[in-house]
């Protein structure tokens, strides 16, 4: 494939640059002709001239990993100038946190059917029942059922309230 965008049709670097497509051109095995976005770019947010030294600088055999990282931080810049890849990475770290509690939230309901103590309170409510009459209480933190003389009704947390 890239053979054949030496003879017949430039590069997408070199046609975007508007010059000669060389047999020896550093960028026509990672910009091919049908991706013209792809370094267009990387153009705008690198420049040619500071992707050329790189993938000169560059292993042969880790030119198209350094290619394939240009071109996403380039496409996440262009969406989010100021944060790029970052910007995403964090948005995506936050969605795993939210993810995180909500499987908690669920393996916690799951437990309380399991050992029959299902709260009527919302699956916000963890931890412990707050009738007051006279029931245990699961600990979600510990994963123990504390019979209700150890538990306090008073809305306070931990299990040190009057029997």
């Amino acid at each position: 494939m890239a053979s054949s965008s030496y003879s017949n049709s430039p590069c997408a670097a070199c046609k975007f640059l508007r010059r000669k497509c060389m047999p020896d051109c550093i960028f026509a095995p990672y910009f091919p002709p049908e991706e013209p976005q792809k370094f267009a770019n990387v153009h705008k947010i690198f420049g040619a001239s500071n992707v050329s030294k790189l993938l000169n600088e560059v292993l042969p055999h880790q030119r198209e990993d350094a290619v394939n990282s240009l071109a996403y931080e380039a496409e996440a810049r262009m969406k989010d100038p100021v944060y790029g890849c970052v910007g995403a990475i964090s948005v995506l770290q936050r969605q795993v946190i939210k993810l995180q509690r909500e499987l908690d939230a669920t393996n916690a309901d799951l437990i309380r059917y399991a050992c029959n103590e299902m709260p009527a309170a919302t699956s916000s409510q963890f931890g412990r029942r707050n009738s007051g009459h006279g029931e245990g209480a699961f600990e979600q933190n510990s994963g123990f059922y504390f019979p209700s003389h150890w538990n306090n009704n008073d809305g306070r947390e931990g299990g040190e309230g009057s029997m």
